[in-house]
């Protein structure tokens, strides 16, 4: 009898052998994007945009040269709330992951107990106790466990491509919120200038006013615009308190508006190379998530057909029971067995083929979001790269027309001394000054945060050596 059921057992291994590794793999990334995309999207070998298209380098963050702007990434990276968050799913996952896989082991359980055989006897009952050790081990002849282990495993490796791109990020968010501070700094800087101006201006014509070489509506004019820079410089230092605290939250630290930035930008770094279209696939953790979550669901739709098929499970226990009959006589009185148990779903209501459409469905849905995100990271490279060409001209156009404002202000203002032309003409020269000014600081900003971008959607990492 036990060698029948070793028979059994011994076969039941040997089938586990052949068929257990029957789990197939998923297509890569390339091949599922372009059976995916329409017969007439191609993805170009190289980017639009006549740029290096070398290795993409890491480190982006030092390139700034800002060592207040590192110091700040090392504070969020340490206390940023969303990223502990992200950071504890991980944890998660892979737990998960670790408890999926244990399905493809045998479960190994100690049992003990005692009990009376006859409860009626009050006064002599006979006791009896045991100890027993059973193990149960269920064949993935199917590859049904294997798959959805495999499955746990991807998804894993998802939450960890999800965090990385939070760090990657809440690094380029902490950044851009860096350089819009010095730009609304630099602002109320232009701000204040411009009170001072408009101050000094009100004292002028208060000085012609009372010679008789003012016309009437001067003065008024003059306290107007004095009053209108008054107000706009509150409106930016408001909008300057509303960017600190903005900062100090993804820094964890109370919105209290005391962190201090610099009215200086740092120079924009030289162009990178940006890599090839094929390669981004690779390496943007984003994209990463996606892919690896097209095999969740490649796996899920692989348990959900072996669902449909015979389990078989294998099972041993064995033990030893103690009585008051065993201990007189000094004998003991092992237990134990060996055991093949079969299941085969027949008839469950057509739940297994539902959920064999349901993760079908699934994975067509998570193919085509790969897709769509995919497209999406080749829009961002691609405007970014454009970006960075017309971001630059504009700077240098605006930096021209400042050039030119300042002269035409202080020919302007020479001609009103003299009287040669009117209030109105040089406030209207002193507007437009301040306005291209403003717009130069708002163009440097744009460059900053577009590079940003850039670094960003080719999926380069701000740290050093993180590139394989």
């Amino acid at each position: 009898m036990i060698r029948s059921k070793l028979l059994v057992i011994l076969t039941a291994v040997s089938l586990i052998l052949v068929f257990g590794c029957a789990v197939k793999q998923p297509s890569p990334s390339e091949e599922v994007l372009e059976s995916t995309l329409p017969e007439a999207t191609e993805v170009p070998e190289e980017f639009s945009e006549p740029v290096d298209t070398g290795y993409v380098d890491d480190g982006w963050l030092k390139n700034f040269n800002d060592n207040r702007l590192e110091a700040l990434v090392a504070e969020v990276l340490e206390n940023n709330q969303n990223l502990q968050a992200a950071a504890a799913q991980v944890d998660i996952a892979a737990a998960l992951a670790i408890q999926a896989g244990a399905a493809l082991k045998p479960t190994i359980g100690l049992g003990a107990g005692a009990r009376t055989a006859d409860a009626r006897d009050l006064v002599n009952p006979t006791q009896a106790s045991g100890a027993f050790l059973n193990v149960s081990w269920e064949l993935d002849m199917w590859g049904r466990i294997r798959a959805g282990a495999t499955a746990a495993e991807a998804a894993f490796r998802a939450t960890e491509a999800d965090f990385q791109f939070a760090r990657q990020s809440l690094v380029a968010q902490t950044a851009k919120a860096w350089f819009l501070a010095t730009q609304i700094k630099a602002q109320m800087d232009l701000s204040r200038e411009a009170v001072d101006i408009y101050a000094q201006l009100v004292e002028l014509v208060e000085t012609r006013d009372k010679i008789g070489k003012a016309a009437a509506q001067d003065l008024p004019l003059a306290r107007c615009n004095l009053a209108s820079a008054q107000s706009a410089l509150r409106q930016v230092r408001s909008s300057y308190q509303e960017i600190l605290r903005s900062l100090e939250v993804l820094l964890g630290r109370y919105p209290s508006a005391e962190l201090e930035a610099t009215s200086t930008f740092v120079a924009v770094p030289p162009p990178v190379p940006v890599g090839l279209p094929s390669e981004l696939l690779e390496r943007r953790p984003d994209l990463i998530a996606a892919e690896r979550r097209v095999a969740v669901a490649f796996f899920g739709t692989q348990e959900a057909r072996a669902a449909r098929l015979p389990r078989i499970s294998l099972t041993a226990s064995g033990g030893a029971v103690n009585s008051p009959l065993t201990d007189i006589l000094d004998v003991g009185n092992p237990v134990g067995g060996l055991g093949v148990d079969l299941f085969a779903p027949l008839y469950a209501g057509g739940a297994l083929q539902a959920g064999v459409e349901i993760a079908d469905a699934q994975q067509r849905a998570v193919t085509a979001l790969y897709a769509q995100a995919a497209l999406r990271a080749f829009q961002e490279v691609e405007i970014a790269l454009t970006n960075e060409t017309l971001f630059k001209e504009r700077e240098s156009y605006l930096q021209a027309a400042v050039n030119e404002g300042k002269e035409a202000y202080r020919i302007t203002e020479a001609q009103y001394k003299i009287g040669r032309v009117d209030l109105l003409s040089l406030l209207q020269t002193q507007a437009r000054l301040l306005s291209v000014r403003s717009s130069l600081f708002a163009a440097r900003n744009e460059r900053l945060s577009e590079r940003v971008n850039l670094h960003l959607a080719l999926g380069g990492s701000f740290e050093s050596g993180q590139s394989e």
